[in-house]
């Protein structure tokens, strides 16, 4: 498993790509998980990078939290406004871990209404979840070509262009 920090040293283009379009869209992606019923649902979200982690969080008791307490495996994709990918596109494949720290969680509200304003101090996080990277991909138009940037643990990133 790949920490987020870890995961920008092995692959810097794809995390590039996924940090330029995670900006350009304020922050929001479409998490995919699967239902109980095996069935995948995709749902909103706005992961944070914080102290290293990436950090799937947000309003607990939510349908897509609860399947990624039953099944941990997840996709994130940043959201594409564009049919055409333009500005290209990043998938990230992994894995959660809930992190039950108080501390972390009281720095992380901190870090969150100052950089934002909106106002988690003193709220209880459950689930806090860190995202482990098990693979991750790009896509971008590049001179009339689709490249496809991919990336999994051990290796490093290669690029696939499409004619």
């Amino acid at each position: 498993m790949t920490a987020w920090q870890e995961f920008t040293t092995a692959a810097p283009h794809v995390a590039a790509v996924f940090g330029r379009r995670h900006a350009a869209t304020g922050r929001l992606c479409l998490l995919a998980t699967l239902r109980s019923d095996g069935f995948p649902r995709i749902s909103p979200i706005e992961p944070t990078v914080f102290e290293g982690e990436m950090w799937i969080v947000g309003m607990p008791g939510t349908t897509k939290f609860r399947d990624l307490r039953r099944d941990p495996r997840f996709c994130l994709h940043t959201a594409t406004v564009d049919a055409t990918a333009g500005d290209g596109d990043a998938k990230l494949w992994g894995t959660v871990r809930d992190i039950q720290d108080p501390d972390l969680h009281r720095r992380f509200a901190e870090d969150l209404f100052e950089r934002t304003g909106f106002d988690l101090r003193g709220k209880e996080f459950r689930p806090f979840y860190a995202a482990d990277i098990t693979g991750a991909s790009a896509v971008e138009i590049n001179d009339g070509h689709l490249d496809i940037t991919i990336w999994r643990p051990g290796e490093a990133e290669r690029i696939v262009r499409k004619h």
